[in-house]
């Protein structure tokens, strides 16, 4: 359940609202928006005398929320969630761009690409250290050697980096070195792994797993911000279904959906929900005017010889027509980027 304040309510009767829900045996959470006070039950309000609380001085009106997540719903919290990246914001109202390869092959590689992606206006770089790949003989990635060169790139371009954490045991190393630590859709209902990164100070990107339903997605992002951590981005890359012709089927009803149950705010990863870089451009436009705020795209010099989802990367020269064009598009929708 959920009590909305009203307009003008005193602190006092704020925390005599709180003390009876409590008293029924939850947990209050209090979001403070720019128009509306909301006080949520974290819990069974099974001991809630809904009744009382409603005929409580300050208070609007009582309502019960049936979805299993809190913390993530709008209910609960109704303005946006914005979180800081780089010279970026999710879920500010100016769409993000996250840009870089799929996997770190070498130096010469990641720096050429993010400097590259950085001139055309990305706002931070991504890059696979650890790969989870289908096939156990497939290039793995290049670990902590990876992390270290994506290092490299930070120091040369002052772009934060973006980069997919495969277990706990990697927690510390990415905790120090990575800016927005990426769980994958493989790992999205990996529950322990879930809740260490919820422990962790920095932001989350969370994918939708490959079959995974919206409801299961915001349980998954439930359990990170269970854990303390408010800072999850989410990611909409694709699900599987039964279309061959692309990779997989990119959801873009998802963002709308998305964004009316939760004020988390979301992505879209175009090139792993096609896996088809001539797709890119025009599921980057499309995202867009969903209502996506920012998209997550590969981008290697080098698509040809890629050691990891080569046919889905874009060039730099491709990245850089792109983002001209989004930008005419945010200029359409009343954004910029």
């Amino acid at each position: 359940m959920v009590v909305i304040m009203k307009n003008r309510f005193t602190e006092q009767e704020l925390h005599a609202v709180a003390a009876e829900m409590e008293a029924g045996g939850v947990n209050v959470m209090v979001s403070r928006g720019h128009e509306t006070t909301i006080l949520g039950a974290e819990g069974n309000p099974a001991g809630i005398d809904q009744e009382k609380i409603q005929a409580m001085p300050g208070v609007e009106r009582v309502m019960t929320v049936t979805e299993p997540f809190k913390k993530a719903n709008r209910k609960y919290h109704p303005d946006n969630t914005v979180i800081p990246i780089g010279n970026g914001a999710a879920g500010s109202g100016r769409p993000v761009v996250i840009a870089g390869p799929c996997s770190v092959e070498s130096r010469d590689q990641i720096l050429a690409v993010a400097k590259a992606v950085q001139a055309s206006g990305a706002c931070a770089l991504r890059g696979g250290a650890y790969k989870p790949r289908t096939s156990p003989y497939s290039f793995q990635g290049l670990k902590q050697d990876g992390i270290r060169l994506l290092q490299e790139a930070k120091a040369v371009t002052g772009m934060p980096i973006v980069s997919e954490i495969m277990s706990t045991g990697a927690i510390d190393l990415f905790e120090e070195y990575v800016d927005v630590i990426q769980i994958g859709a493989r790992n999205m209902q990996n529950f322990d792994l879930l809740k260490q990164v919820g422990r962790t100070s920095k932001p989350v990107l969370l994918k939708r797993g490959l079959s995974s339903t919206i409801e299961e997605w915001l349980m998954s992002a439930e359990y990170i911000m269970a854990e303390g951590n408010q800072q999850v981005i989410l990611c909409e890359r694709g699900i599987r279904t039964f279309e061959p012709f692309t990779r997989n089927t990119l959801d873009l009803s998802a963002v709308p959906a998305v964004k009316s149950m939760s004020h988390l705010p979301v992505l879209v990863d175009p090139s792993h929900a096609c896996g088809k870089a001539w797709m890119v451009e025009r599921m980057s436009m499309a995202a867009l005017a969903a209502g996506a705020d920012g998209l997550l795209i590969e981008v290697h010099n080098d698509p040809e010889n890629a050691l990891c989802d080569g046919p889905q990367s874009i060039t730099p020269r491709q990245f850089a027509s792109l983002m001209d064009k989004l930008r005419t598009l945010s200029a359409c929708l009343g954004e910029t980027i």
